[in-house]
């Protein structure tokens, strides 16, 4: 199983995101904390504001913020929706094309694996992931501390 480097983005803008708390952030200072391109974050940002997951506002004082509390994020939702090919193998495709499919036995097996990882992933949430490290995580994404 491999990830996208476009759900990786993902997830990290929404860990940035959450971190950040109430307070808007920007596409160039969360590829700033990160070091990737901004242009690859435009589109992640894109479709995370289509799919409802975080909120753009522009203008001057413009950002992006979570549209959703970090506890209703799950991260097998997340996934599903950012990785366009869970196919593991050509048998899982539309255009298998592989002569040994009806007699093999990879793909229920690999389809069990499947189950079972997106399994773990449903069982997380956003919040999960921050947990106790939050502060630890602003350290290193270069986020000032939110006033109290």
């Amino acid at each position: 199983m491999h990830l996208t480097r476009y759900t990786d983005y993902a997830l990290r803008v929404l860990i940035y995101l959450a971190v950040k708390g109430e307070e808007r952030a920007t596409i160039h200072e969360i590829a700033e904390s990160f070091g990737v391109s901004r242009n690859h974050l435009m589109k992640v940002v894109q479709d995370l504001s289509h799919r409802g997951y975080i909120v753009t506002i522009r203008g001057k004082n413009g950002g992006m913020l979570l549209n959703r509390p970090p506890e209703t994020i799950s991260l097998g939702g997340l996934i599903r929706d950012t990785e366009h090919e869970l196919g593991l193998v050509e048998c899982f495709r539309d255009s298998n094309e592989c002569v040994i499919t009806p007699a093999c036995r990879l793909k229920p097996i690999l389809n069990e694996a499947m189950t079972a990882f997106m399994t773990v992933l449903d069982g997380y949430t956003l919040a999960d992931m921050l947990g106790r490290r939050q502060p630890q995580l602003a350290r290193l994404m270069q986020i000032p501390a939110q006033e109290q």
